[in-house]
This record gives C-alpha cells, structure tokens and sequence, in this order.
C-alpha cells in the first residue's frame, strides 16, 4: 500500500518528538526540518537538517531525504511548502494552511459551511471600532501568527483599544458565557475515509492548554455534532492526516467552531497511553498511506500540561504505574513554555 520508508517533518518541537516516535514504531525513519538548532525533535529523528523556512539550498537538501514530507506547526511559510510540493508529496496540502493560517479566512470558511463560530468582525484600523459595542467584551486577536494566548488582548470597553497598536490585523471576537470547552482530533485518509477520537474536554489557565481528560462530560447531542461538523471540516479541506477542532459550549449548550488546527495537538497527547492507537501514530499512517486503524479508549484518562520552571518538579519524581511523564528535553525553561506533560490514566 505505501512505499514510504522515510518521512519528513517539519519543525522540531514537542509534536515533532512524539510523530518521530510513533514512526519508528511503524519502521518508518524520519528527518527533521527545523530552524531551531536546540530543537529537541532532532534527538528522535535519523536525520537533522537545520535552516531558515526560506533557504532553498537547505530546503532541497532535505527534500533528497525523505518520500513524503509534513509538519508539526502550521506557521510554516506557504511558499515554503508549495516549492517542496513540486518535489515530494506535502500532506496536508499547503492550502489548507493558507486558510487556517489566517483567522478571517478561516472563521469565514466554517461559517460557509453553516457552522457556528462566535460574531467577529476584522480590525484593520482605529476607525473599525466605530459601532463596535456589540461586540464588547471580546478578545482582539491578531489574525496570523497567535497561539497559547500570543497576540492576545482582552477588550472590555472602548479605552481598552488605546494600548493596541494597529500595525497588526486583527480580529475582534466576542466573548460568550462559556460552559466549557472541547476537542475532537480526526484522521483523515488518503482515500477519503476518516478515524475519530472521543471529544476531549480541555481547561485553560492564561490562555494555555492545562488540563485535558477524557471521556468528556457533555451530552450525546453536543457529542455527535462535534463529530459530525469535524468530518465534515475535514472534508471540505480534503485533509490528509490528523487534525484537532476546538469548540466553545456556551451556557446554553450551544456548540461554536472556536479554530482548527491542521496538525496533531496538545488535548491529543493522552491518546498515546488511552487509546488502542496515537493520534501521532494515526497522522503517520494517513499521510504514509497505511492501513487506517480504528481508534479504541482503553481507558479515562488526564493529562496536564508542565510549564516553564515546574518541570523541575518532576524530572526527579518517582510516578505511579498509571502515570505517565513526558519531558521535552528543551534546553532553555520560559514562563509559559510547555516543557513536558504528564497523563494519568484512570479505572
């Protein structure tokens, strides 16, 4: 089915780790593209190659590598990905970054396809906060570029956008009484077939991921239609591989579309020890064009997030057999860096 023996990744971080991890186990060698020389991917991988995202000469050497190429963050330059397109197959295609990349296109894209999302209007300037009360309060965010709360600014009231530079574009999102959020991850297939995980129920602290669990404690209703609406994402993007959506439940259990991401993520970690097979595992299979495997929970499970300087406080801990500790082996600790994680899986 799949001649695939060596499979390139972009990005070397967390994410890179785990999908080198999950290729070995399939016989499949990687190589790592990355312009983080301390990248932490890099000690997993059979390969390394380091450069800037727009060095060709770099570009070209790692494409001679490797069969098929993907990545494990999506700010990669669509440029960048395109020319190693023509060279070797990039799964998921690079158009779909050029939607996602991009929080205008990409809330205009769902709300094309009659799914929810919350009301949002662009901010290009001091004067399209003209009328804009409605809207208040809300998160501005910048439309390229955010994650883990970057380029993000609470607005309460119209004095709040005086500190805001507008070199930026931004979004404007109104804020809704949240119930809770969740997440599906989805395997999309070369053939057109998708694998889906159970919605995972994520809490954040300052605008990161801290804590995710599942099973997740929301209705049959809200869980299908989660489902449904990511296959049908995934569809419409004609994705090839794993894929994360997230979603806001307001407090009268309405579900809104809050963003895709076109990779592996974060709330899918606990797949690894809870589930019959990984979300990493799966991504490889797809885009490898292997057998797709059905997803199974073996059993509940948590999993936090370690960040900055607490992962100090774990690397000498003794654990439990049903716990699980993963450390990202980043040289440098920052306030708000993931530097590892930790699953506990429960009767």
């Amino acid at each position: 089915m799949s001649n695939t023996k060596v499979l390139g990744i972009i990005g070397g971080g967390q994410l890179g780790i785990m999908l080198c991890q999950a290729a070995k186990n399939l016989d499949i060698k990687t190589v790592i593209y990355c312009d983080d020389e301390d990248s932490p991917a890099q000690n997993y991988s059979e390969n390394f190659i380091c450069g800037k995202y727009d060095d060709e000469t770099k570009i070209k050497e790692f494409t001679s590598q490797v069969d098929v190429v993907t990545f494990e963050f999506e700010n990669i330059p669509v440029p960048t990905l395109k020319k190693i397109q023509q060279i070797k197959p990039v799964y998921p295609d690079p158009n779909v970054n050029f939607i996602i990349q991009h929080r205008s296109k990409e809330k205009n894209f769902i709300n094309q396809l009659g799914i929810k999302t919350v009301d949002y209007k662009n901010i290009y300037s001091c004067k399209d906060i003209e009328n804009i009360e409605k809207l208040l309060p809300g998160i501005l965010k910048t439309t390229t570029l955010g994650y883990d709360g970057k380029g993000q600014y609470i607005i309460s009231n119209l004095q709040d956008f005086e500190k805001i530079d507008f070199k930026n574009e931004f979004i404007l999102e109104k804020k809704i009484n949240l119930q809770k959020e969740i997440s599906i991850i989805i395997t999309r297939y070369q053939n057109g077939n998708s694998v889906i995980y159970d919605p995972i129920e994520n809490i954040h602290k300052d605008q990161i991921l801290d804590t995710s669990k599942i099973p997740s404690n929301i209705d049959d209703k809200i869980a299908n239609q989660c489902k449904k609406y990511a296959i049908k994402l995934a569809h419409e993007l004609n994705y090839i591989g794993t894929m994360c959506v997230e979603y806001f439940i307001d407090e009268s259990n309405e579900l809104f579309v809050n963003e895709i991401a076109p990779r592996v993520h974060n709330s899918g970690h606990l797949t690894i020890n809870a589930y019959n097979v990984s979300q990493f595992e799966s991504h490889v299979r797809s885009v490898c064009n292997l057998e797709a495997v059905e997803p199974v929970m073996k059993s509940a499970a948590i999993m936090k997030n370690i960040i900055g300087d607490d992962i100090f406080d774990y690397k000498n801990r003794e654990f439990k057999s049903n716990e699980y500790f993963f450390d990202y082996l980043k040289k440098k600790t920052k306030p708000k860096r993931k530097m590892g994680h930790i699953i506990t899986l429960e009767d």
